[in-house]
């Protein structure tokens, strides 16, 4: 019940509105039906007995019109219930989604993006569909058994004892089903997951499935998944399709032996035939609310793994918070990194970091470099608060980082991924991620800057140019150089550059550095890269080597007091070498 109210926790009024209204035509709809079975009963031991036309003409004309007006009624109550569970699983989603918006990187680790996804769509779904019987079976069932039993019992109470053989079976038949099914069902979601995961990998990866011709490879780790999640489905399932034969034998065995019973009763005069007719209605109804409660039961038994799960994530904390007076405003682009330790999953053993230590001046430009693994990236996602320190202070202009509002630190330092990520829309609607509110001169500058305005223009429909999913139909260099753009179009304090130049020829990149000095020289640029060449002119330059600062300094001071970096120099010289040289040989013979 604790994750019911959770779930159903902030609906909207009107959803509510619908909610109250799918309820209250529903037991105008239950109570005519039972009271239809009485005006036939009229009809056959008055109006067919004695012969009496007028009365049978106006008594069936009176049912048909209540016929009518219960089916208004079941209309108007599957009407709003439809629109209450539609509402109920918009706002849920919506709820759901603004949490993982507020996740940090840790807590969407946790989850993992196909899992959340499947928590967004398909345990959503079921539970929008037993809300919706919830709100119309859970009112139907009940009234429809007590007035059917009271009506029945109203017309003959020995035979309705029948009721007292049939209910406690059906109930022992549900509560066993419903016992036994929740665990298999939550087996099945984790199937889903599964699922899920492989069909996001493939699809994001397909170019490289293609490329490295494994298509079969992949349908048959898919196969694998779907018979993994159709066996569970099967192992949670066969338990519920006994449920219904079990139900219909016992409605079926009622019904014959109100039959017996009853005909005997018609015979010995104890009872009507018009009375024992409507009996069989009111049987038929009693057993069949008792058949749809026990689905509903089930039914919700089913969906609480989906509540559990959606639960899970509604509950979480986000590990990176505001404090409860932030700091509203970042005076500048300093940073500085005091005995700095950091571990993914926050254990001490574990360090990705250990002890860093460094500063940065508002307007310096830093280069950070180091072998693959070297945490290079995760240095830089503590600055504006992706993840936080397990031990030691990060601070932004004079500030630990904790301090800040997220929305005001966030705004004040831009990044550039070393995934560049572009979303469906215009190439204008990406720039505009940076800036929603950037003129078209700004979006210009910003696109020179970034070397992007060239190739952009060259587009027939320039700015307005539809990207597909992910910037399919522009090169990595032009994505990167577009997601410099919209980083600048934030007009930033901080500017990290994490590998952002890695798919365009050095002189592009050489413009592009001197784009920067030019358009933001009070920024602080941080350049994480892979070649020497990309940081040299930096005003100063980390060493990263296992989590550790190695070494920094200027280009000149780190080639005669660090051994890493200059090994990586030569290394990268030697390179250029080696490319020049088979040339210089071939010319000379």
């Amino acid at each position: 019940m604790s994750n019911l109210r959770k779930i159903l926790k902030g609906m909207e009024k009107r959803y509510a509105v619908y909610t109250a209204l799918s309820p209250v035509s529903m037991i105008g709809e239950v109570l005519l039906e039972t009271y239809i079975p009485l005006v036939m009963a009229r009809i056959i031991d008055v109006g067919i007995a004695n012969r009496d036309l007028p009365y049978v003409l106006r008594t069936g004309i009176f049912m048909v019109c209540c016929a009518l007006f219960s089916l208004l009624c079941g209309a108007l109550c599957a009407r709003f219930a439809a629109c209450a569970s539609q509402g109920f699983s918009h706002n849920l989603r919506r709820r759901i989604f603004s949490k993982i918006q507020s996740f940090s990187f840790a807590n969407i680790d946790k989850f993992s993006t196909a899992s959340l996804i499947t928590r967004l769509t398909t345990d959503v779904t079921n539970i929008q569909n037993v809300y919706q019987m919830m709100i119309r079976m859970c009112v139907r069932s009940p009234f429809m058994l007590i007035a059917g039993s009271f009506m029945a019992f109203s017309i003959d109470a020995e035979l309705s004892l029948i009721f007292l053989v049939a209910i406690p079976i059906l109930a022992t038949a549900i509560l066993f089903v419903s016992t036994r099914a929740h665990p298999r069902f939550e087996k099945m979601m984790k199937k889903y997951d599964a699922l899920n995961a492989r069909v996001q990998e493939n699809l994001v990866g397909i170019r490289v499935v293609k490329a490295f011709v494994r298509g079969e490879y992949e349908e048959e780790k898919f196969k694998n998944a779907a018979q993994d999640l159709q066996k569970a489905q099967i192992h949670a399932e066969k338990l519920i399709i006994f449920l219904t034969p079990i139900m219909q034998v016992v409605m079926y065995v009622s019904i014959i032996a109100t039959m017996w019973f009853g005909g005997n009763k018609v015979i010995t005069t104890d009872m009507t035939t018009g009375q024992l007719i409507s009996f069989f209605t009111y049987i038929a109804q009693v057993l069949s609310s008792l058949m749809m409660l026990g689905m509903v039961f089930v039914s919700l038994v089913l969906s609480r793994a989906s509540m559990q799960r959606i639960c899970e994530v509604l509950d979480e904390e986000s590990d990176v918070t505001n404090p409860e007076n932030p700091i509203m405003n970042v005076e500048d682009g300093s940073i500085c990194f005091e005995n700095v330790d950091f571990s993914y999953n926050k254990r001490e053993d574990n360090c990705v970091l250990t002890d860093v230590n460094l500063k940065i001046e508002s307007g310096q430009v830093v280069g950070i470099i180091g072998g693959t693994g070297s945490s290079k990236t995760t240095l830089v996602s503590l600055i504006p608060r992706l993840y936080d320190s397990l031990k030691g202070s990060v601070k932004v202009g004079g500030n630990d980082v904790r301090s800040y509002d997220l929305t005001t630190l966030r705004d004040s330092v831009a990044m550039v991924l070393q995934k560049n990520v572009l979303f469906s829309g215009t190439i204008l609607d990406n720039l505009k991620w940076g800036n929603e509110n950037a003129t078209e001169e700004e979006i210009i500058q910003a696109c020179k800057a970034a070397d992007a305005h060239n190739f952009i223009s060259s587009f027939t429909e320039g700015y307005k140019t539809v990207l597909g999913q992910g910037g399919v139909n522009v090169s990595g260099g032009q994505k990167q150089r577009l997601c410099i753009a919209r980083a600048l179009l934030k007009k930033p304090k901080i500017l990290i550059l994490d590998d952002s130049t890695s798919a365009v020829d050095t002189a592009t990149e050489s413009r592009i550095r001197t784009a920067l000095k030019d358009i933001c020289p009070n920024t602080t640029k941080i350049i994480i890269a892979q070649r020497i060449s990309s940081v040299k002119d930096a005003d100063v330059i980390f060493v990263l080597d296992g989590g550790k600062i190695s070494g920094y300094g200027t280009h000149d001071e780190l080639l005669t007091t660090n051994a890493i970096y200059k090994e990586v120099f030569d290394s990268q010289q030697q390179g250029s070498g080696d490319c020049d040289m088979p040339g210089e040989e071939g010319g000379e013979n």
